[in-house]
């Protein structure tokens, strides 16, 4: 049986992102998509930093993250968690090019 199939142009980024998740869901990660609006609770958010509940909520009381309060639960929307993991990551990599760059300075590497 022969199926005729139609062409359809996405944007690269689309395309890209696509890729992206079917890499982590070849090597066997989960992967979720949240709408950039979206409010998290706690768990969620630890979940996703891969942190615990704890942890988070020490990031939320110091400032790291912004959130809201709904009564006596904390909320926190999908962009503000994003906005702190790609900091995190650009201090990480800091962090990792400033040991490198010592190695080198120390003759190590």
């Amino acid at each position: 049986m022969l199926i005729e199939a139609d062409t359809v142009e996405i944007p690269r980024e689309a395309f890209e992102m696509f890729a992206t998740i079917l890499g982590h869901m070849a090597a066997g990660r989960a992967v979720s998509i949240v709408p950039d609006h979206a409010e998290l609770t706690t768990q969620q958010a630890a979940d996703m930093l891969n942190v615990s509940r704890p942890f988070l909520i020490g990031l939320l009381e110091a400032g790291e993250i912004e959130f809201r309060k709904v009564g006596t639960h904390r909320r926190i929307k999908a962009h503000s968690l994003a906005a702190y993991q790609r900091a995190d990551d650009r201090r990480r990599r800091q962090a990792a090019d400033e040991l490198t760059a010592l190695n080198q300075d120390m003759g190590l590497i």
